[in-house]
């Protein structure tokens, strides 16, 4: 199933876990001492990322008078994001923090009509989480509804944005280059599995055919866009945000997740400007970065 395998692929590649874990650090950096914190969650599936962020809220605030966490959390299948919220919920509540979930149904490839949606309240500080979400959103006409999104996240003035995206040029028009560039993408992909799982192993198997086939069917058919970091980092720009650097924390904790968990000669971390980006061997293939209204 769809779940199980995105499960595998969290246990078996460090892409999610790195981009969950530094995202994370980067809205704990801005959020830091603040009372009322509403997150508003891109495309929040199974809802991994936030377990660890809240222990981590958990650990650092004053147990009499913990801070409130609201997430608004998207997506196009209602019934995972009830499921999600039901187990963020009772996770939250063994740590006593006040908190609350709210689903919000986005059709696939659509964006929020209208900021109504996001249920924001006066007095809380919102942090805006994009995690493998916004090249969604380059399907139809390229940049615009992207371009178009992010002047209405830049609207709702979020105190952190947080970006994790392919580091990957898979939207040219022509189908030869689309090709030799997924090749050379999922060829550094293939290698990383190849590393940590033997070839026979029926959990590389369905993560290969359910997360990644339909991941490179998708590029080659040209349904499926991916921009490089420069791109993410203009769009950003022209929509009112600047990078901010992500903490040496963050950069640490990203490290200390590749040496305990992954082949140690594979994956590589740089940081470049500020923003991180993780790779097997030398060739990137992750990247993340942290942005803040200009």
């Amino acid at each position: 199933s769809a779940q199980s395998s995105y499960l595998s692929l969290y246990q078996i590649t460090p892409f999610l876990r790195f981009a969950h874990l530094t995202a994370n650090q980067a809205i704990l950096d801005a959020v830091n001492g603040h009372h009322r914190i509403h997150i508003l969650d891109f495309d929040t599936s199974h809802g991994l990322q936030w377990p660890p962020f809240l222990q981590a809220i958990a650990d650092r605030s004053d147990p009499a008078n913990p801070p409130s966490i609201r997430i608004t959390g998207t997506g196009s299948d209602l019934s995972t994001l009830r499921r999600t919220a039901h187990r963020l919920h009772s996770f939250a509540s063994s740590l006593q923090l006040p908190f609350q979930f709210h689903p919000l149904l986005v059709p696939p490839s659509s964006q929020p009509s209208s900021t109504n949606a996001f249920h924001l309240c006066p007095g809380e500080t919102l942090a805006v989480n994009c995690v493998l979400f916004l090249h969604n959103l380059l399907k139809s006409d390229g940049f615009r509804d992207a371009h178009s999104f992010l002047r209405s996240v830049r609207a709702l003035n979020p105190v952190v944005v947080t970006l994790a995206e392919h580091e990957a040029g898979h939207s040219s028009p022509s189908f030869k280059d689309r090709f030799t560039k997924a090749l050379e993408h999922y060829t550094a992909v293939f290698e990383s599995l190849e590393a940590t799982l033997p070839p026979t192993s029926r959990e590389r198997m369905a993560v290969e055919r359910v997360w990644f086939g339909r991941e490179i069917a998708g590029v080659v058919s040209g349904d499926e866009k991916h921009e490089r970091f420069e791109r993410w980092e203009e769009m950003m720009r022209a929509a009112g945000f600047a990078g901010v650097n992500l903490s040496s924390f963050a950069i640490s904790q990203a490290r200390l997740l590749l040496r305990l968990h992954y082949p140690a000669e594979g994956y590589k971390l740089q940081v470049v400007r500020g923003s991180c980006f993780l790779g097997w061997q030398n060739k990137p293939l992750f990247s993340v970065s942290s942005w803040h209204c200009n």
